[in-house]
């Protein structure tokens, strides 16, 4: 099964590369999610499944037909944080199809974590993800476009470009810049 031709794209090694990371930034979310849905292993599902396919266990096309499991665990949760947490799950998974949704992922985090204790938790999250990219990740999220920029893409005009997500990838975007 081939991916959409978009810069976002990224090639499936990189992708590879980022879904290991857009799987840790979603974990450190999970328990937000797991405080009001203990018993819906979704989004914990959509996660290990994106590490799996980091360390090439499973094939982009079998977690292609996945990506949107755990999207749907975000409907059977109310709070706003459990909600951003099964999203971040979500755009994990996605990166199988997409690697633009690596920043997905991140960006979600970072939103669920405002959302349980502020908004200096936004910019703590933002530093944590930023401190615990590799150079491999660095590498391969430097290749993708500035938000907003490419519009085939989850960084294009939609939801992850504008708003609290947008201002968040924006954030790690110019972050990416000023790293080594």
């Amino acid at each position: 099964m081939g991916v959409v031709g978009s810069p976002q794209t990224l090639s499936e090694a990189d992708r590879r590369t980022v879904a290991l990371w857009a799987a840790d930034c979603a974990e450190r979310a999970l328990p937000l999610f797991e405080a009001e849905a203990p018993s819906d292993a979704r989004p914990a599902d959509a996660i290990a499944r994106a590490k799996a396919f980091g360390r090439g266990e499973l094939d982009a096309a079998g977690q292609i037909r996945q990506r949107f499991v755990a999207g749907r665990a975000a409907s059977a949760v109310v709070g706003p944080a459990a909600v951003a947490a099964a999203r971040s799950a979500a755009q994990a998974s996605g990166v199988a199809h997409m690697g633009a949704h690596a920043l997905g992922a991140a960006a979600y985090g970072a939103k669920a974590a405002g959302l349980a204790s502020g908004e200096d938790a936004i910019d703590a999250e933002i530093s944590w993800q930023l401190d615990h990219m590799t150079d491999p990740v660095r590498t391969a999220l430097r290749r993708l476009p500035p938000r907003g920029e490419d519009p085939a893409g989850p960084l294009g005009s939609g939801l992850l470009a504008s708003g609290v997500l947008g201002s968040i990838i924006g954030k790690l975007q110019a972050g990416l810049n000023e790293l080594d």
